[in-house]
């Protein structure tokens, strides 16, 4: 079992994050192994850092940091909020460029995860370390940092490769304005108009197209099996396993009560067109990029083609992480 680290940020580091957490045992040789899940493998030479510099306890939290990462020996990349007192010889985040990134450092909640994760070349590893809430996505609690830090440094980490979904903008006339990925989700919704919206949903597999249904109401949700149990989850839609091959769509707040959440296999391709009422109709990719829609407005919903991969330790499941961060089945 890890043992508390006794550092130099124990006590602000406490305050940050509270929650119950349940410390994984050594990993077995199937668990180090390459038949589920791929190794972490050190040496790792190029680590990356994001997180909000006034959260609070960060301070410490990058101190300690610095101290772990000064015996890596590493080249150490970073947000600009970031590269100022310990971190001040850090390069700029967006200047790792064509060398890659052996591992991103989430110091936040889900939702810095997130925006690291739109940051870095995907397929980078990315370690969540909770400073948040509830940080459903991340592995590492803040109060276990230097001990998860030597868990990686030994080889004793794994890599769990999470499906993304993407989403073309296509205007009225045809033309192709803009894509976008999630590793949450995709979400058609008003903006600060209290009027609902009229939606078209259709799919297309097997070579030909189907209408599924329209609808009125505040929005939609395409989640990931990731994003299943974040805005979906609130919305009323099902928890799917991570590894599923599958999209769920969530209406938000339909006018209809036969209006329910559907699970589509991602061989297909969801095509969601604005009808009318559309004033401030915004669709965002996991809250960031809002780009508005029209009447006659679509937008072609298929599964992504690369993965965000995220640092786990062994004894961390899906469902345990359920248990004691969302209380499910208790």
């Amino acid at each position: 079992m890890w043992r508390g680290s006794g550092s130099a940020c124990e006590g602000s580091c406490e305050r940050a994050s509270r929650r119950r957490w349940s410390r994984p045992e050594r990993s077995s040789k199937r668990e180090r192994g390459t038949m589920e899940h791929p190794q972490l493998v050190p040496p790792l030479r190029r680590i990356g850092l994001v997180g909000r510099d006034r959260t609070p306890g960060i301070a410490d939290v990058l101190a300690e940091l610095r101290r772990i990462l000064d015996s890596w020996e590493v080249e150490v990349f970073a947000e600009a909020g970031l590269r100022e007192g310990v971190f001040s010889h850090a390069l700029p985040l967006d200047v790792a460029g064509d060398g890659g990134m052996d591992l991103l450092i989430s110091l936040g909640g889900d939702g810095t995860l997130l925006r690291g994760a739109s940051s870095v070349p995907l397929g980078t590893p990315i370690l969540g370390v909770n400073m948040g809430h509830l940080g459903f996505l991340t592995s590492l609690p803040v109060t276990h940092l230097r001990e998860g830090m030597e868990q990686i440094r030994r080889g004793e980490a794994w890599l769990d490769r999470r499906s993304t979904v993407e989403g073309d903008v296509v205007r009225n006339g045809g033309e192709l304005e803009s894509s976008v990925w999630a590793l949450n989700d995709l979400v058609l919704h008003k903006g600060g108009v209290a009027r609902v919206v009229r939606l078209r949903l259709s799919v297309a597999w097997g070579g030909r197209e189907e209408e599924i249904a329209k609808f009125s109401g505040d929005g939609i949700i395409v989640a990931t099996p990731t994003g299943s149990t974040a805005y979906s989850l609130s919305a009323g839609g099902p928890i799917l396993v991570p590894d599923m091959a599958s999209l769920v769509v969530t209406p938000i707040s339909p006018h209809t009560l036969a209006m329910r959440p559907l699970v589509l296999p991602v061989r297909g391709r969801l095509t969601i067109e604005a009808l009318d009422r559309v004033e401030e109709l915004v669709l965002t990719a996991d809250g960031r990029k809002g780009i508005p829609l029209g009447p006659g407005d679509r937008v072609v919903v298929r599964p992504g083609r690369d993965r965000v991969t995220l640092v786990r330790f062994p004894g961390q499941t899906f469902f345990d992480t359920l248990r004691r961060k969302l209380n499910w089945a208790i």
